[in-house]
């Protein structure tokens, strides 16, 4: 029994090593700065305004730019829809960029979301599900400035977050707040390629909610991204660490001065 213990701790032990010598690991610092803006126009519906400024070197270099707009629309008080489009423009960073050729490179995506929402006790709960139908810029010959040619991808996205006030029980005008998240994002479809794990985010945050129309949130994001390509006939893994501080803003263009 002794004997049979010992050759299965060496072969998961030789399994682990085997696992981490076909990865390449590129580790690096960021920082990830939000706007995130709600623009309520009618009792249902109000729109979306957002853009993320994502550092590498935690704020030195460039890492990402990120737009999105979309319409929402509120089915019941715990269900919200959304459909919108996102322009990112991804740059290169790390030991092992994104792009094959060491470049930046622009990405245009719609994207269909359905957020629930409940709450437990003092805990505010959300679920997030996002589609994205994704069309990447490429360069179809190294002698070229420019991006020729876009590849579709599509990718699935699940967050689940929780919130809670740190004193009483509901997270109201003048409160401080805690939140933890993870996201993981899945490519599917036919050039899906080597990730269809694409990312993993979790976040832990401190909030302060002024009142009904702005609030601040910040801190600890570690983002886990497999490139899309091999190098060496091994898969690249990044591991991202930094901080992340977030603005959001809510308008109700509906009420009257």
């Amino acid at each position: 029994m002794k004997k049979i213990i010992f050759i299965t701790l060496l072969s998961l032990m030789g399994s682990s090593v085997f696992s981490q010598n076909t990865r390449l690991n590129d580790h690096n610092q960021i920082g990830w700065l939000g706007y995130f803006g709600t623009f309520k126009v009618s009792n249902k519906f109000s729109l979306h305004s957002e853009y993320q400024w994502r550092r590498d070197n935690y704020i030195a270099d460039k890492q990402q730019g990120l737009m999105r707009v979309g319409l929402n629309y509120q089915t019941n008080p715990k269900l919200q829809l959304r459909l919108g489009y996102a322009w990112i423009e991804t740059y290169p960073y790390g030991d092992f960029p994104i792009n094959g050729m060491g470049r930046d490179f622009t990405e245009h995506r719609i994207f269909q979301m359905a957020t629930l929402t409940d709450k437990i006790s003092k805990f505010d709960l959300s679920h997030r599900f996002m589609l994205e139908q994704r069309f990447i810029g490429r360069y179809t010959n190294p002698t070229i400035r420019v991006e020729d040619d876009y590849l579709f991808l599509n990718r699935l996205r699940y967050m689940f977050r929780i919130q809670m006030p740190l004193k009483g029980k509901e997270i109201t005008n003048k409160t401080t707040y805690i939140a933890a998240y993870n996201e993981i994002l899945i490519g599917f479809g036919k050039n899906v390629n080597k990730n269809i794990f694409d990312q993993n985010r979790i976040g832990i945050l401190l909030g302060y909610k002024f009142n009904n129309n702005f609030r601040v949130e910040g801190g600890y994001i570690n983002q886990t991204v497999q490139l899309g390509r091999e190098i060496e006939q091994r898969n690249v893994f990044q591991n991202n660490n930094g901080f992340i501080v977030n603005t959001l803003i809510n308008v109700d263009l509906t009420k009257k001065n």
